[in-house]
């Protein structure tokens, strides 16, 4: 426990005892892309430049992340609580920056050949691109389950079992999938449902 406080410097009480748990839960067979990681990191270069990004590179052994290429997610937790620790007061919170963080690697996945596959999929449909959110996750990242319950045509949940980043991660990147493709008023809302399961309550105009 000691040794993971080590891994990431700087982090609070409340912060390494929440990491600390979900580190546990990881296994090195849980892996995800390296987009993930270089778009956390780019969120961070964009706040508060090399500096900033170095200081978050102390956190993990791998010094450069190639987008297609999987790495342990220990690595990205450790990476990304640092990150969103060092820059959430520029912007409001850790939660704030995690959100960011979110965005970032969703902004990236899109414009990669899987990503642009999903959105030529989706068409101009907000929920087809939702509903195909679990295939678009299982290409990226090797843990967890994924699935999508309707309540109508512009609201529902994504539930997500053992998936270990905290709910503002991924109110970001979902918030930015859907704004992908045109939506207006877009809400997400995570709630924790388990050490690493969530819910999210998903909205648009």
């Amino acid at each position: 426990m000691s040794e993971q406080r080590k891994e990431a410097p700087g982090l609070d009480a409340a912060l390494a005892q929440d990491l600390e748990k979900r580190l546990a839960l990881a296994t090195p067979d849980d892996t995800a892309r390296g987009m993930f990681f270089n778009g956390a990191l780019n969120a961070v270069r964009i706040l508060g430049g090399d500096a900033a990004v170095e200081r978050c590179l102390a956190s993990v052994t791998e010094k450069k992340f190639v987008d297609f290429f999987n790495y342990p997610v220990s690595g990205f937790l450790k990476l990304a609580f640092t990150g969103a620790q060092l820059m959430g007061p520029q912007l409001g919170g850790f939660d704030v920056m995690l959100r960011k963080m979110g965005t970032q690697a969703t902004t990236d996945f899109l414009s990669s050949a899987a990503g642009k596959t999903l959105l030529l999929l989706a068409g101009d449909s907000p929920k087809r691109l939702v509903t195909n959110l679990p295939t678009g996750y299982r290409a990226a990242v090797s843990y967890g389950e994924r699935s999508v319950d309707w309540s109508g045509d512009r609201t529902g949940r994504l539930i997500m079992k053992r998936d270990f980043m905290p709910p503002a991660y991924h109110e970001g990147v979902l918030q930015a999938v859907i704004e992908a493709l045109g939506a207006r008023g877009v809400q997400v809302q995570g709630k924790q449902t388990g050490p690493v399961d969530t819910e999210y309550a998903l909205s648009w105009q």
